[in-house]
């Protein structure tokens, strides 16, 4: 897990952003040195909930091991997966991330509502690394 990127709590599963107190403008990944805003005198940097839910930007599918610096085992078969960018309803800003395991560009749509979601980026015997991933609202895997 990225520290202070997500959080799973009271109100479920979350990206954290943060938000400038001049300007109000909110960043994802978190901003925790100054505000990015370049018209922005800089504020103090809160950290915010970012919106659950957004709408399909884009979307396309990684069906090739990339190359280095790209980190992954050679030796293990390489399993395609769909890279989704989603405008948060709230916050009107674009966060890229993988969808849920199974859902292919097949099943998505520009427009289409979609949630954030837990998932599991990788993990081995001793270690479990957590991240997002984007689930369309109507399905519940």
């Amino acid at each position: 897990m990225v520290s202070g990127w997500f959080a799973e709590d009271g109100d479920g599963f979350r990206l954290l952003g943060t938000r400038c107190s001049a300007c109000a403008s909110v960043f994802f990944p978190r901003e925790d040195v100054h505000c990015r805003n370049p018209g922005c005198p800089g504020g103090e940097l809160d950290e915010v909930p970012l919106s659950r839910r957004g709408r399909v930007w884009s979307y396309t599918d990684s069906r090739y091991r990339p190359p280095s610096p790209y980190v992954t085992d050679p030796e293990l078969p390489w399993e395609p997966y769909t890279l989704i960018a989603v405008e948060l309803e709230s916050e009107r800003m674009v966060v890229l991330g993988q969808t849920v395991p199974g859902v292919t560009v097949a099943d998505l749509a520009v427009g289409m509502e979609v949630e954030v979601v837990p998932g599991v980026l990788n993990e081995d015997a001793e270690t479990t690394w957590t991240t997002w991933h984007w689930r369309p609202t109507e399905v519940r895997k």
